[in-house]
């Protein structure tokens, strides 16, 4: 169990305090963009395989207490869920978004707010947030909080993080494409700053849709247990 709890304590301190912060401009200063990215991307790999490994050899073990399991009601409450964490994280993979890695030139595009944008402009993170609690939400299993627990703050703390950097890199230019999305999702739609056009992202919501099948299918194979009853 320490293991994991290094490791997840090691994850969340390289991405909340050297991704989103003025470390990372002194870094990248010195090493280049190119180069940071390489060996930031080679170190969030590393220690996210480590934390994984770590999670299943926790498992099981007499400190990995469990403190609530699964339900018939949290586990079609789960299903639900998923199914909404894939269809914000495909499309948000699908989609050009100012706030992506290597996209940050999105922002002076005539029209950066599209798609699954108008829901939020972090729909990658927010759905991996979802996605978290999910897991969370059937397994209350030590190891499992400090694994998913960790990428759920994570996820929301490094889509704060991103805007925080793209503030001090883009300024107003970013100002203006906070002002026509939202943080959190469907706030801009609710507060009448955008509306919801699901034939911009109607593809990719079925492509989303494929992929959590699959994934709900594959699960013994991907994690040794399946996700169904």
């Amino acid at each position: 169990m320490s293991s994991l709890i290094l490791a997840a304590v090691a994850f969340l301190l390289l991405h909340l305090l050297v991704s989103g912060t003025t470390i990372r401009d002194r870094l990248v200063a010195r090493l280049g963009e190119g180069r940071y990215l390489g060996l930031f991307s080679l170190a969030s790999v590393a220690v996210l395989a480590w934390m994984f490994v770590a999670h299943r050899l926790a498992r099981g073990e007499a400190a990995d207490l469990a403190w609530w399991g699964v339900t018939p009601v949290t586990r079609s409450l789960q299903f639900g869920l998923m199914l909404l964490a894939f269809l914000l994280i495909v499309p948000g993979v699908l989609t050009r978004n100012p706030g992506a890695v290597g996209q940050a030139g999105a922002v002076d595009d005539p029209d950066p707010v599209r798609g699954v944008l108008r829901i939020t402009r972090h729909p990658f993170l927010w759905g991996m947030a979802i996605w978290s609690a999910a897991h969370i939400l059937v397994k209350g299993d030590l190891a499992s909080l400090v694994l998913f627990g960790s990428l759920l703050v994570l996820s929301l703390g490094g889509a704060a993080s991103i805007d925080a950097k793209r503030r001090r890199t883009h300024g107003e230019r970013w100002a203006a494409f906070e002002a026509r999305s939202s943080f959190v999702p469907f706030a801009a739609i609710l507060s009448g700053r955008q509306a919801l056009k699901p034939s911009e992202f109607a593809l990719q919501a079925l492509i989303a849709a494929g992929v959590y099948l699959v994934v709900l299918l594959a699960h013994p194979f991907i994690a040794g247990v399946s996700a169904l009853p």
